[in-house]
């Protein structure tokens, strides 16, 4: 089992920045992706960003070129800088972990997701 903590949420204003932190707990060993992903009531959820284990990391067209995800292996944590938030980034934003990985992270977690978070709220005002 994996535990997953996130924190960091916050309100902005649109082009402030956040940083998600993610600490992870238990079997990390087992973990082949990391990422996050978010969710609006009534929407489909979207996988934002993945790193593997090597430190691959792969972000969805909506984010990329705006975010960066990095992880700290010693720290067993994982973060999400946001720049330049938009208002459509407002969702609930959620670490995620699999012990399974295809191609990319992005597209492994976009299959399945094994362990996640309680989730952490981010909303960006115009």
């Amino acid at each position: 089992q994996v535990g997953l903590m996130e924190s960091g949420g916050g309100s902005v204003q649109t082009g402030g920045s956040l940083r998600l932190s993610c600490v992870a707990s238990g079997a990390t060993y087992s973990v082949s992706c990391w990422g996050w992903f978010r969710q609006v009531p009534g929407k489909k959820r979207e996988v934002v960003a993945g790193i593997s284990q090597k430190g691959i990391t792969t972000y969805a067209d909506s984010v990329k070129d705006r975010w960066t995800l990095s992880h700290d292996k010693a720290k067993n944590t994982l973060y999400l800088q946001m720049n330049n938030l938009k208002p459509e980034d407002s969702a609930m934003y959620y670490c995620a972990a699999d012990p399974f990985v295809d191609r990319s992270c992005l597209r492994s977690l976009g299959e399945r997701i094994e362990y996640e978070g309680q989730g952490t709220q981010v909303t960006v005002s115009s």
